[in-house]
C-alpha cells in the first residue's frame, strides 16, 4: 500500500506533472508526499565552470562557484515553496527537502523511505537531452531501490491500466501493485502475456490464481511474439493509459541495461508507466 510518494520537483513542465500525478495518487491511497529538490553539482563543478576558472582565475572561480551555488540554491527553496502551496490547496500532507548531489543519486537515497518515486519523463534540461528519457529519469529506473513511476508532461486521470505479465519476481511484484491500484482506484485491469515459447497460458493462470483474492475486474490476454512489439502495439491498439511492469534481470545489471523489453516499452509508450525492480 502506497503511504509515502517521493516525488521528484525541478521547476520543469515535467516536474509539475509529476506533481499533478502525485497530488492525484495521495488523494486516491491517503498518501503523503515527499517533495525533493537537488541542487546539481554537476552544475557547480561541470565542465563549463572548470573552463571558465582557467580563463578567470582560481580565486574568481572560487567565488563564482560559491554564488552559482547559493543562486541554485534559493531557486530550490522557491520551487519546493510552490510544491508545498500546492500541496496545501489540496489538503494533502507533504514535506520538503532540499539535497546537494548528483540528482539520480540523491532521489534514489531519499527513495528508502518511501514507497513511490515519482518523476517526469524529462527534466529542466530537456532541450539539451535526446530521446523520450532523460538521463537522470534513467539513471532512477535503473537504481531506484522503489517502484518509479514515470509520468509524461501533461496529467491524464488513467481509466484503462495494462500490466506486462511475464512470470518473473519483478512482474509479480508489479502484478501486486496493479492490483492494489485497480481496487483502490475502481478500475478493470488488463494483464498481457506475450512470449514466442508458448508459455503464455501458463503464465495467465497464474496471473489468474493471484488476482482472484482481489476482487477486482480482470481480463486476461495472451499474444505470441517479441514482447516488446506486442506490449507496445497491444498498449496503442487498445486505449491503455498506465502500463505496470518489472524488470527481469538480476540487480547488478538492471544498474547496467534495464532488459530489451523495458527499455523498448519506456521509450516507446507515451503515457505514465510504473516499473518495479
Amino acid at each position: 500500500m502506497i503511504k509515502n510518494i517521493l516525488v521528484a520537483q525541478d521547476g520543469s513542465v515535467n516536474g509539475k506533472a509529476a506533481l499533478d500525478y502525485s497530488m492525484w495518487l495521495s488523494k486516491k491511497f491517503g498518501a503523503g508526499l515527499i517533495g525533493l529538490h537537488v541542487v546539481d553539482v554537476v552544475s557547480l563543478e561541470g565542465p563549463f565552470l572548470h573552463d571558465l576558472s582557467g580563463s578567470l582565475g582560481f580565486e574568481p572561480f572560487l567565488n563564482f562557484s560559491t554564488r552559482m551555488r547559493e543562486a541554485l540554491e534559493s531557486r530550490g527553496k522557491t520551487i519546493l515553496s510552490s510544491f508545498e502551496e500546492a500541496c496545501a490547496e489540496n489538503k494533502a500532507a507533504c514535506e520538503s527537502q532540499i539535497a546537494f548531489g548528483i540528482v539520480a543519486n540523491e532521489i534514489c537515497d531519499k527513495a528508502k523511505v518511501a514507497d513511490l518515486v515519482v518523476v517526469g519523463r524529462r527534466g529542466v534540461n530537456a532541450q539539451f537531452e535526446y530521446g523520450l528519457l532523460g538521463s537522470t529519469t534513467e539513471s532512477v529506473l535503473r537504481r531506484s531501490p522503489k517502484p518509479v513511476l514515470v509520468v509524461p508532461e501533461k496529467f491524464t486521470e488513467p481509466k484503462n491500466p495494462l500490466l506486462a505479465y511475464d512470470g518473473s519476481p519483478n512482474a509479480s511484484k508489479a502484478m501486486g501493485s496493479a492490483a492494489e491500484w485497480a481496487k483502490t482506484l475502481g478500475l478493470t485491469l488488463t494483464v498481457l502475456t506475450a512470449s514466442a515459447t508458448g508459455e503464455e497460458e501458463a503464465l495467465l493462470i497464474e496471473a489468474r490464481q493471484y488476482l482472484k483474492p482481489y476482487g477486482i475486474e480482470a481480463n486476461f490476454v495472451s499474444k505470441k511474439g517479441d514482447a516488446p512489439l506486442v506490449i507496445e502495439s497491444y498498449y496503442k491498439d487498445n486505449g491503455h493509459d498506465l502500463l505496470f511492469m518489472g524488470t527481469s534481470h538480476h540487480s547488478r545489471l538492471v544498474e547496467m541495461v534495464l532488459g530489451s523489453t523495458t527499455e523498448h516499452v519506456m521509450r516507446t509508450v507515451a503515457g505514465p508507466f510504473f516499473l518495479e525492480r
